[in-house]
């Protein structure tokens, strides 16, 4: 009777299906190396979840609601904290979840009536009830009152809720609890529904994630609690007042098949846009030079350059095509790197002539195609030069250079308006497609990652004052980013605000390290990015060493701090 919230599976076109109801319960304890958590192994059964291993659970089975002797819990209370709105009361899901862990596993989260420990007994002798209570011809009610006891509610925790996706046919609207194990009882799967189990630290079962076959929910709780050092902060965190939003997967394809996508991965806001049905129609992976229609004027078509540095590759964008188009005429932005291949695949990915080319800013991934497709094309060439030639594309020449504020007519339905946004290079430029409300971001943001601030062509100070401006301007009429690399991004206001505060964050960080190193002296920059940048992976630090270099000339500008030939000290 195990479920989960949504699959990771072929499948054919889908009918939506009302999702039934069911709970799952993440069982976890101690170990001198971190919290563990139980994974049972699903019997191959030939559906989507044959083989994969998963946190025991089920669905909500009528006697579950007729039967709610719990210790420490009201309905009403449980029934608030979930948010019930399908008929149920909240004490269905916790029996549930409790019944299900005993039947696939043996352990049983209950209490003796007489307020002792349930340790041996009356425990083993229940064991043998578990295929009788699975079968139906028995309830956790009638077992319990037998016994003497009352399930502990009380020593479970509301943790996630998850929702399949419309693309599947059998879905579950799933509420994940989360308990201590037991004291004195041991696991036993019941081999007929589970066929082996473990335990495994948090951390190693993510690392295998994939020989495991950890479905969807069952790796996005996993990293949602990976961070907890022992139970005891875990459940402390769970039992604390939070909002515990219900989580809508969305169904796409790529290298994986069809499967779902949870909303921290970063297709799932496209996918939302592209394929609002859950029919997994579109594409949970960047592909390379494949065009992808996102709406009746933009495409977008990504080049083979994906690195590090480019994540998944630079996005190169058709803009055109619009309602009133009668030409058919389109402009593209970014080129992209010197790559005769990525050309091609532009002037195929086109439904008609190339008109117009707008670079956002000439650094050697986005830019330097342009000569070539001008060269195909004839088309006009908008754009800035770097105030600092470094790391710039030596081969572009604008046919207009374009001023803040610029306004471009494709046609009388289709218009784009130049904002320059100087910070990652002193000539960015972002173009707001201003009938959909959707702003191409160049590299000013990104998805995934901030973006490297390199002086002295990149400039922290005036970074932040654009994109400060940005939000201040569009925030609230803005829709959609449109960024260099990686897919579309939703909430652009929201996206803004978290780049500011993780830039001031990482200010803070620099300061507070400064002054505890400057107190001997002057500080040089590597010994500061040692302090600063210790999240960050060191095969990352001489990228990192740029970003840093820009906070410390925006502190000094500021007087704040102050730099001389032996390094870097606080003013303060």
């Amino acid at each position: 009777m195990t479920s989960t919230a949504s699959t990771d599976n072929a499948s054919a076109a889908p009918i939506a299906r009302p999702p039934r109801p069911a709970a799952s319960l993440v069982v976890v304890r101690d170990s001198p190396e971190g919290v563990e958590v139980l994974l049972l192994l699903r019997t191959e059964r030939g559906d989507h979840n044959s083989g994969a291993w998963v946190f025991p659970g089920g669905i909500v089975d009528r006697l579950d609601c007729d039967w709610h002797r719990c210790t420490g819990a009201d309905d009403a209370v449980v029934s608030e904290r979930l948010a019930i709105d399908d008929g149920h009361g909240g004490l269905d899901y916790v029996v549930a979840a409790i019944r299900e862990c005993f039947e696939e596993s043996g352990l049983l989260f209950a209490d003796r009536s007489d307020d002792l420990p349930l340790l041996h007994e009356p425990w083993e002798a229940l064991q043998s009830s578990r295929a009788p209570l699975h079968r139906g011809e028995t309830t956790l009610g009638a077992l319990c009152d037998s016994a003497g006891l009352r399930l502990a509610a009380d020593r479970i925790a509301y943790l996630a809720h998850w929702l399949t996706p419309v693309g599947r046919p059998k879905r579950f609207d799933t509420r994940f609890f989360v308990g201590v194990a037991p004291h004195g009882q041991v696991v036993a799967h019941d081999g007929t529904e589970m066929v082996a189990h473990q335990w495994l630290r948090i951390v190693d079962a993510l690392a295998r994630a994939d020989g495991l076959k950890l479905m969807t929910p069952t790796r996005s709780i996993l990293q949602s609690i990976a961070h907890f050092h022992n139970v005891e902060t875990l459940m402390r965190w769970a039992r604390s007042p939070r909002a515990v939003p219900r989580i809508f997967p969305r169904m796409g394809t790529g290298r994986r098949g069809f499967q779902p996508v949870a909303p921290d991965e970063p297709a799932w806001a496209e996918l939302g846009r592209l394929d609002p049905e859950g029919r997994g129609t579109a594409c949970y992976d960047i592909e390379v030079d494949v065009p992808v229609r996102l709406s009746s004027r933009v495409i977008r078509v990504t080049a083979d350059n994906g690195s590090v540095m480019t994540g998944p590759g630079t996005n190169t964008y058709l803009v055109g095509g619009g309602p009133a188009n009668e030409r058919n005429e389109w402009a593209v932005i970014d080129p992209g790197p010197l790559d005769a291949n990525h050309v091609q695949a532009i002037l195929r990915a086109a439904p008609g002539p190339i008109r117009w080319i707008f670079v956002t800013h000439t650094h050697v991934d986005h830019s330097p195609a342009t000569v070539m497709l001008k060269a195909e094309t004839g088309a006009t060439v908008h754009g800035r030069v770097a105030t600092h030639r470094e790391r710039q594309d030596p081969t572009f020449v604008a046919d207009r250079v374009l001023e803040d504020g610029d306004r471009i007519t494709l046609d009388r339905e289709t218009t784009l308006r130049a904002i320059h946004t100087p910070g990652h290079a002193s000539n960015h430029l972002c173009y707001l497609l201003e009938e959909e409300r959707t702003l191409f971001t160049g590299d000013h943001v990104m998805q995934g990652s901030t973006v490297v601030i390199n002086p002295p062509d990149g400039d922290m100070a005036a970074y932040l004052v654009s994109l400060r401006a940005l939000s201040a301007e569009l925030g609230e009429t803005l829709e959609w980013l449109a960024p260099g690399h990686g897919f579309l991004i939703e909430r652009p206001n929201d996206a803004f605000g978290r780049i500011v505060e993780h830039r001031l964050r990482r200010e803070a960080k620099v300061l507070s390290a400064l002054k505890k190193l400057s107190a001997d002296g002057p500080v040089s920059e590597p010994a500061l990015l040692a302090k600063v940048y210790d999240d960050v992976p060191a095969r990352m630090h001489p990228v990192a060493l740029r970003s840093l270099t820009a906070h410390l000339i925006k502190l000094r500008d500021e007087g704040i701090v102050r730099h001389d030939d032996r390094g870097w000290t606080s003013t303060k």
